[in-house]
């Protein structure tokens, strides 16, 4: 599953971004977050390579001026990122900013207990060390706990798991940076279009599908969703006529037209 999209810049505070994330209370106010302007989602079956090969051939015909900021957002599976940085080379490589908070929790419920009154505050106090770039030192702060004695076995490996992850994704942590650059840093783009494209769809009581049948519904949906109805249907009727007549694209089959829609 992927997702091309422009924006224009969006800037907030560490501070803006924490109490965001810890789901503060704060007043109704119309929100100034930009929308996504030519947003572009894509799914397909046969495997990351060929879904981020595509994803490159559609960035480059964008074009852009040259002063155009490029980001690409992913989560920390490694195996993804080192194909995004062959892919991608031009682009700044964030780290989702979700996937890094859920690591913070875990390593505090692994150490306070799911229920502890602390447990918010201990995240809350990491997390705002991330954002305003001291990943480095929240780092420190979990390799030194995880060799704290008191600690049973199952604690330490949370803790380490969450110092190695954060380690591993140091580079791609420059939260303080990436919000004055006003850039984004979460997926939820990608992620909302992977429930309403794919499982909306594809997932409903009873379903069964075959590969082929299954990606071919995708596009179909993909068209529809990118925007490109009508421009896929009128080249998928022109070519259909040449093929069988050699003569020009006839007016369409409004029922035609809608049984495909309702297929998509």
């Amino acid at each position: 599953m992927t997702s091309l999209y422009s924006s224009v810049p969006y800037h907030r505070t560490p501070q803006d971004l924490v109490r965001a994330l810890m789901q503060d209370p704060r007043p109704l106010e119309p929100s100034s977050r930009p929308r996504p302007v030519a947003k572009e989602v894509h799914a397909t079956l046969e495997g990351k390579m060929v879904a981020l090969t595509r994803l490159q051939q559609r960035t480059a015909q964008r074009g852009g001026a040259p002063q155009q900021q490029r980001v690409a957002l992913s989560d920390g599976a490694e195996a993804l990122q080192e194909q995004l940085l062959a892919h991608f080379p031009e682009h700044t490589l964030v780290l989702d900013i979700i996937h890094a908070t859920e690591y913070l929790w875990n390593a505090a419920t692994a150490l306070l207990g799911e229920p502890h009154p602390e447990r918010k505050g201990w995240v809350r106090k990491r997390l705002e060390q991330v954002v305003c770039g001291a990943t480095a030192t929240v780092i420190a702060e979990l390799e030194a706990t995880a060799q704290e004695a008191e600690l049973t076995e199952t604690q330490r490996k949370v803790v380490r798991k969450t110092a190695g992850y954060y380690r591993r994704n140091e580079p791609y942590m420059h939260y303080d940076e990436y919000l004055a650059e006003g850039w984004p840093i979460g997926t939820g783009v990608v992620d909302g279009a992977c429930g309403h494209l794919v499982k909306d769809r594809m997932e409903q009581a009873g379903m069964r599908w075959t590969v082929e049948g299954a990606q071919a519904v995708l596009d179909l949906r993909a068209v529809r969703l990118n925007g490109d109805w009508d421009g896929y249907w009128q080249y998928h009727r022109q070519q259909q006529h040449q093929r069988l007549s050699g003569t020009s694209v006839s007016a369409p089959d409004m029922a035609e037209v809608q049984m495909l829609q309702l297929a998509a």
